[in-house]
């Protein structure tokens, strides 16, 4: 009698093993980006950014997802060609198809995501690369403190007999001080946004029990240790949203009635006009709160010069171009703070408005709205294939919201929702969460071959 050999789970396939790490290294050069540059230049980086989306074009055609194709989430896909149809009256035209380059490698990573790997591949995806940015972030300051003793210039970069900006400087050597340590990344208010996606990554996978809790909770302290360090007031504010958001969410999974959600809905919308409320009237207050200068550390003239060139052309805009080309009219000087050139307009939807006009704005509200629309309903919602409504809730179903909420608080002070890892999660949250809206930590029932192809499973 002969017996069949003992097969590996599918998770633990040499072919799924390759998918999770394309996945986890495209995720990496998404959020490490500008270490990435500081290291080897703006042009061996989109020489590895090529590379990797390459990987996830070969990883998309090897597994062949299935794509319900009326299920596509047609607010990005209007956005997106919108913005490549913004070339034909761009005022920088070579700025525009230069980084509609770049806006299609991370959109090809985030289709990644979303099509070739499961729910829990992607949170084990983000937890790899953010474990990687946080841990060489504190490796990297702890070497700038011990070892060099003085700030740190990215290589490739000589300012000659000029004093350098602070701006510039790849790490301020403030670690021993107790200042506003920056990382790998160079900038204390990406690294704290990566701090925070670890601390909801971490966290979730804690609660789920998927690790093992000493290295959960050891990867969950350094994140918040991180997040502490860089006390970027941006991402605090994030932070509490996040909290707020996760908590009415458990509230409404608690609720047995349609009357007990109604009302966390209306406290939530109270507890939302309340702070609208606040930082109007309290403004100041709210800033000293933040360690916040009334200009919102120079974001106020910015804002300023963005809106007077967006006024100029304000339905259809100047061209699409995120980031910003600074050897391209009028970007090359356009912005120049504490003798720093600025690639973005500090705001997300100022810089739509400036590159796209009115209509770009809408599209890409549309897009955020959709976004957090499923995002919600995917947390708070019981997961159904079928006529039952009373499967557990699961904790990953967390994961979308969480990730949403922070990215759409980031996009007030920051343009990163644009480029980068913020637009490859834009694209994966919003095709994911529209073809697959039922998390895959739910065992569903096993479908007779017919059933299957029926269904697309």
């Amino acid at each position: 009698m002969t017996t069949s050999p003992v097969l590996p789970p599918v998770a633990l396939s040499t072919e799924r093993l390759w998918v999770v790490g394309i996945g986890a290294l495209a995720m990496f050069v998404a959020f490490a980006g500008d270490g990435i540059r500081n290291l080897i230049t703006i042009w061996g980086f989109a020489a590895l950014a090529i590379f990797v989306a390459l990987a996830c074009v070969v990883g998309i055609i090897r597994v062949k997802p299935a794509i319900d194709r009326s299920r596509l989430p047609k607010a990005l896909i209007g956005f997106l060609g919108f913005a490549v149809l913004s070339t034909a009256w761009s005022a920088y035209t070579g700025a525009s198809l230069f980084t509609l380059l770049g806006t299609t490698l991370t959109t090809i990573v985030g289709i990644y995501l979303a099509l070739v790997l499961t729910w829990s591949e992607v949170v084990r995806v983000l937890a790899i690369a953010l474990k990687w940015v946080l841990g060489l972030s504190i490796l990297f300051e702890l070497w700038v403190a011990f070892i060099v003793r003085s700030p740190v210039l990215p290589l490739f970069v000589d300012f000659g007999d000029e004093k350098p900006p602070l701006l510039a400087m790849w790490s301020r050597n403030l670690l021993l001080e107790g200042g506003r340590i920056q990382g790998i990344l160079g900038n204390s208010n990406l690294l704290a946004v990566i701090a925070l996606f670890g601390i909801v990554i971490f966290g979730l996978q804690l609660t789920a029990g998927s690790v093992r809790r000493s290295w959960g909770i050891a990867w969950l302290a350094l994140a918040v240790v991180i997040f502490g360090l860089t006390r970027s007031s941006t991402m605090i504010i994030a932070a509490v949203a996040a909290a707020i958001v996760l908590g009415a969410a458990v509230l409404i999974r608690r609720s047995t009635t349609a009357r007990g959600r109604t009302a966390v809905y209306f406290g939530l919308g109270a507890l939302a006009g309340v702070g609208v409320l606040f930082v109007t009237v309290f403004n100041n207050i709210f800033l000293a709160l933040f360690g916040k200068s009334p200009d919102l550390t120079g974001r106020l003239g910015i804002w300023e010069e963005v809106i007077t060139l967006a006024q100029q052309r304000p339905w259809f805009g100047w061209g699409y171009s995120s980031p910003w080309i600074p050897w391209v009219e009028p970007f090359d000087d356009l912005i120049v703070r504490r003798g720093v050139l600025q690639l973005h307009a500090h705001n997300a939807w100022l810089d739509v408005w400036f590159q796209l006009g009115v209509i770009g704005v809408v599209l890409f509200a549309a897009v955020v709205v959709s976004m957090l629309w499923r995002s919600w309903f995917a947390a708070v919602d019981r997961p159904r294939f079928d006529l039952r409504d009373d499967r557990p809730y699961t904790v990953l179903s967390l994961l979308p919201i969480l990730l949403a909420v922070v990215l759409v608080v980031q996009s007030v002070a920051e343009s990163r929702i644009l480029i980068e890892s913020g637009w490859v999660l834009v694209v994966a949250l919003a095709l994911k969460t529209k073809q697959y809206p039922v998390m895959d930590a739910v065992k569903q029932p096993t479908l007779s071959p017919e059933l299957a192809v029926e269904t697309g499973r």
